[in-house]
């Protein structure tokens, strides 16, 4: 028959047992650097969950997969899914060391209910029945999904700290500063993007940036339960050291733009007034032809992105006044400019000359005093625009 002093033992290893399975989580953001690759230049977030008697866990919104049914058409019409996955903690920070990003870990100050609800809140989104979400660029992506968890442990405390507090940009210019090594695709999405991403932010729309938001989490103060406030931030370290590259800053676009499209613009005049030799003729026509081309397919996807899709960032964008569909219209005109000194131009390629004309140029003080920074994409596509209808006209 056990003795008292052994059920006393084996009753207190019990109780400290169920103790420390009970003890509560602790929870951290991490934050890795920005990568190479194009998906990877707006930097990475993740949730790490620690408990007892468990590795720790590392909580990623940021999955998606190529192979995923219609994927690029997704993409298109901006209907993008992806998912919450979980992985192993030295997993995931190999990942990152492989590819020279540096991660740093930011312990979040929760009390146990706090922790506990955050915990529990990941594991149930991590359910493939409840993993997948409508991913958006700037309002549900890896940042913001994690941002959020935050907040409802806090109970909306995280939002109403960070909406009290002005951000350093816009949508826009954080687009610009990160793709900043990237000149080719950071103009294209220039060249996409509407007024809607041109307000300025608060510290909390700021957090679709992971880098933001982390720098904003280091101010954040919460109520520590007794009368007081507590930094959210507990503790910060880095998990993984790499040389973190100088931050980019949003290039100076009107400048160059405008000199690329004077100087488009002097070609397509002096080829317009030798229009008497035929390679001028010739010339004058290939390369209106191309601008012409190239102008209204531009356009027709911008215009399909702001009617056709669900990205909302591509909604009245100015840049049509300068770029549309209508400059398909001169094609055939531009053709007789090819072959005839003098050609007869139709009513109908006149018409769409004027309204070419008349939209081209209120978008010079559009830019100047609107709400959608363009003036370098005015600088670049209008001066050779004009260019292409006085050859039209000079053709007459």
């Amino acid at each position: 028959m056990p003795s008292a002093r052994g059920l006393a033992a084996a009753l207190l290893a019990l109780v400290s047992s169920a103790v420390a399975a009970q003890a509560p989580p602790q929870v951290s953001l991490l934050t890795f650097a920005p990568g190479e690759i194009y998906w990877q230049r707006f930097g990475h977030n993740a949730l790490l969950v620690r408990e007892d008697g468990v590795a720790p866990q590392v909580y990623n919104y940021g999955i998606f997969d190529f192979a995923q049914e219609n994927f690029f058409l997704n993409f298109a019409r901006g209907r993008m899914l992806y998912r919450l996955d979980v992985a192993p903690l030295d997993w995931t920070l190999r990942q990152y060391a492989a590819e020279r990003r540096w991660a740093i870990e930011q312990r979040l100050a929760l009390d146990d209910d706090q922790a506990r609800a955050l915990a529990d809140f990941l594991a149930w989104n991590a359910r493939p029945e409840h993993a997948d979400y409508r991913y958006d660029y700037f309002l549900a992506n890896c940042s913001t999904k994690a941002r959020d968890a935050i907040d409802r442990a806090l109970g909306g405390a995280l939002r109403r700290h960070l909406e009290a507090r002005p951000g350093t940009g816009t949508y826009r210019g954080e687009v610009l500063r990160l793709m900043a090594p990237m000149p080719s695709l950071m103009a294209a999405m220039d060249l996409g993007l509407g007024p809607r991403v041109d307000p300025p932010l608060d510290q909390w729309a700021e957090g679709f940036i992971p880098q933001r938001l982390m720098e904003s989490l280091r101010e954040v103060r919460v109520d520590d339960g007794d009368g007081g406030t507590r930094t959210l931030v507990a503790a910060e370290r880095t998990l993984v050291a790499a040389a973190e590259a100088p931050a980019p800053a949003p290039p100076a676009l009107t400048l160059p733009f405008l000199c690329g499209g004077l100087f488009l613009a002097g070609a397509l005049l002096l080829l317009a007034r030798a229009g008497a030799r035929a390679w001028a003729r010739g010339s004058f026509a290939l390369l209106a032809t191309l601008y012409a081309t190239l102008a209204g397919l531009g356009g027709l996807v911008l215009l399909l992105g702001w009617l056709a899709t669900d990205h909302w960032s591509m909604a009245r964008n100015h840049n049509l006044l300068l770029i549309h569909p209508l400059w398909w219209g001169l094609l055939p005109a531009l053709a007789r400019r090819a072959g005839s000194r003098q050609p007869r131009q139709t009513i109908f390629a006149r018409g769409i000359a004027v309204v070419i004309a008349v939209a081209g140029i209120a978008a010079l003080p559009l830019a100047l005093y609107g709400a959608q920074p363009n003036l370098h994409w005015v600088g670049l596509l209008l001066p050779p625009g004009l260019a292409v209808l006085y050859g039209l006209r000079r053709g007459r």
